[in-house]
């Protein structure tokens, strides 16, 4: 089975966001912030969002695969 991967920042807050995901305020204001931002993610939000992505049990970014 082929491993699956979110292609952006967007698609995956989206997904944690309208999934039954449950996060806290202080992250779904980031989440709703960078769902509707195409700017890239500094370093410690791209942190953050691949650990609220492993804590829900989603894929994880593709950005930085080969």
């Amino acid at each position: 089975m082929a491993e699956r991967f979110f292609p952006n920042h967007r698609q995956a807050a989206l997904a944690l966001l309208n999934g039954d995901h449950r996060v806290s305020r202080k992250a779904g204001q980031f989440l709703g912030q960078i769902a509707v931002d195409s700017s890239p993610l500094s370093v410690a939000q791209s942190a953050w969002l691949a650990k609220l992505l492993a804590r829900a049990g989603l894929p994880p970014m593709a950005e930085g695969r080969a």
